[in-house]
């Protein structure tokens, strides 16, 4: 019987950004990535074509669906992104993990949002927190 050996060929490797890490730790890392972090640990590579918004969506989005509460202040973060698909997918997030101190910070971020599609999710939040 034969079994799976580790690719030879260095273009397959993994990065050195995700290598060897788990999944909540390595989403935790993704959300608090900047813009220059992510392309020093992504140039070259397909992970571009997903672009940094899109990762820490993903991250935000691992975290709510297998997240704990030791991931919370990496969600907190997120609700103050660039990008409004961050903060919507952390707030999101927030509330599929809901202790209570998401509640103060969803409702602080609500009165600050200027994107609908956040506010709204964040009303969903609050909705799911309670």
């Amino acid at each position: 019987m034969k079994f799976a050996v580790s690719a030879r060929e260095g273009a397959f490797e993994p990065r050195a950004a995700i290598a060897g890490k788990e999944a909540r730790t390595l989403a935790r890392e993704l959300l608090a990535m900047s813009d220059d972090e992510f392309r020093m640990a992504f140039g070259g590579s397909p992970m571009k074509r997903a672009k940094l918004r899109g990762l820490k969506r993903n991250a935000a989005v691992a975290l709510g669906n297998a997240g704990e509460i030791d991931d919370v202040p990496s969600l907190h973060s997120a609700l103050d992104d660039a990008e409004p698909l961050v903060r919507g997918h952390a707030a999101w997030a927030l509330g599929r993990i809901g202790p209570p101190d998401v509640i103060a910070r969803l409702r602080e971020r609500q009165d600050v949002e200027p994107d609908a599609s956040v506010r709204a999710e964040i009303a969903s939040a609050l909705a799911a927190a309670r």
